[in-house]
């Protein structure tokens, strides 16, 4: 069995952080040295130098686009694997609005098997829900499927789920429900009102915020929120955007929370005066808001009414984000960057790097009851990151990994960078070269 020894890191851990090593004996962390490692482990193991460097859990990033199967021109499993584990990221779970989109159990086990033969990191998939597919929902096995995936608001395809089909949902679905909050007509009346405004002219895309606005975010996370209080369901809201919707939700200890919530990086780190630089790279669903929404959610993160935060890493094309605020595709990769804009965020003082981990390795694995993974724990998974916090560098387009190929934050400067990915136990990432002999693996849930 290889044995493999992360000597004299700064661990940074359940909101602690000491300096120490650890032991990764085949997949597990073995153990966790506090003082001096006794002399045999040092001749006996591989020895990963960990001076002046931090050593994290993996990152557990629950929302993610990977676009395979259907649309991997934009990019697939091992391309974004690969960005994902550049950045820390040791297990990801992918949304259904593929080409076929998941909206079946046989599907999904489909791309459960494209994804054992293609990832570098760990993964699980979400059912699409539909109005049609309540069987396929109720016969879903919660130990091995992260969650259901409900649109309360068009964002893709025909996933667009209401009326007597969305209470059977939450009365019924035998795993959490992930939730995407727009009110449908709300949008339909704003672009009308636009269209009216600009006649045949293009429509810019800072009316991206004022179209996909906060008032039809609240209004269908206040509905996704009566669902769940109604149905006693277990509900996760994904990509809060605003300031109004927090209001929503209760600031108490997560083991005591049946509703959590989910920010992304791209809400804490861009708002609506980004537009007139940026344009169409920072279009998602829901929009980027204005600043006062961001200072919100970034007070939120630490005090604890968000209790995640993910990347809903959504490639594209660049030629499909041209356009105005109707014909641009929304979507903003991230994943390979995710983690050191988090940490930058913290370094500037708005919350600690021991919440970044918390939100972004430990609150992952306890809302979605993952077994073994998102802590340093003796016999736990060996899925860790090792970062240098004084790097400084440039985000370039020639280090970009993403398939598309582009970012929004190129050219901007980061401090941190992640140097070793381990996955599974298997050094998988190493200063910027990559290990395919070990596959991740399908994540576990313990339901």
């Amino acid at each position: 069995m290889k044995t493999i020894l992360i000597h004299k890191a700064k661990i940074i851990n359940e909101g602690n952080s000491f300096k120490g090593s650890l032991l990764i004996e085949g997949d597990k962390i073995s153990k966790i040295f506090k003082d001096e490692v006794p002399a045999n482990i040092l001749k006996n193991a591989e020895v990963i130098d960990g001076e002046d460097k931090w050593l994290i859990p993996g990152v557990i990033d629950t929302h993610v686009h990977f676009r395979e199967p259907g649309l991997t021109p934009k990019g697939d499993i091992l391309s974004e694997s690969r960005a994902a584990v550049a950045g820390g990221v040791t297990s990801f779970m992918d949304m259904p609005n593929t080409q076929p989109q998941t909206t079946t159990l046989e599907l999904l086990n489909q791309k459960a098997e494209l994804a054992a033969q293609k990832s570098l990191a760990n993964f699980s998939f979400y059912l699409g829900a539909t109005n049609d597919n309540i069987d396929e929902i109720k016969n879903v096995d919660p130990k091995r499927v992260c969650g259901i995936k409900v649109f309360l608001g068009s964002s893709t395809g025909n996933m667009l789920v209401n009326g007597e089909a969305l209470e059977k949902i939450f009365e019924h679905a035998p795993v959490l429900i992930a939730t995407h909050n727009e009110d449908e007509e709300m949008i339909k009346a704003n672009i009308e009102k636009y269209k009216a405004e600009f006649g045949d002219n293009p429509i810019p895309i800072i009316y991206h915020e004022l179209i996909r606005s906060s008032d039809a975010c609240y209004k269908a996370t206040e509905k996704a929120v009566e669902l769940a209080l109604k149905y006693n369901a277990r509900l996760h809201v994904l990509h809060l955007s605003t300031a109004k919707e927090l209001a929503l939700f209760e600031n108490k200890p997560l083991a005591e929370k049946k509703i959590t919530a989910e920010t992304c990086v791209g809400y804490l780190w861009f708002d609506d005066s980004d537009y007139e630089q940026l344009g169409a790279k920072i279009k998602c669903n829901p929009s980027i808001k204005k600043e006062k929404s961001r200072l919100a959610l970034l007070k939120a993160v630490e005090n604890g009414n968000i209790d995640t935060i993910a990347t809903d890493h959504a490639p594209h094309l660049l030629s499909e984000k041209e356009g105005d605020a109707l014909h641009a595709v929304s979507g903003i990769p991230s994943i390979q960057h995710a983690l050191p804009m988090m940490l930058e965020l913290a370094k500037k003082g708005n919350f600690t790097r021991e919440q970044v981990i918390e939100k972004m390795c430990h609150n992952p694995a306890k809302v979605f009851n993952i077994e073994k993974r998102g802590f340093i724990r003796k016999g736990f998974y060996a899925d860790l990151a090792l970062i240098d916090p004084n790097s400084h560098y440039k985000v370039e387009k020639n280090d970009l990994l993403y398939k598309c190929g582009w970012s929004p934050l190129e050219d901007a400067t980061l401090s941190y960078k992640v140097t070793h990915t381990f996955v599974n136990g298997h050094l998988v990432y190493n200063q910027g070269a990559f290990d395919e002999s070990n596959k991740g693996r399908l994540i576990d849930f313990a339901r």
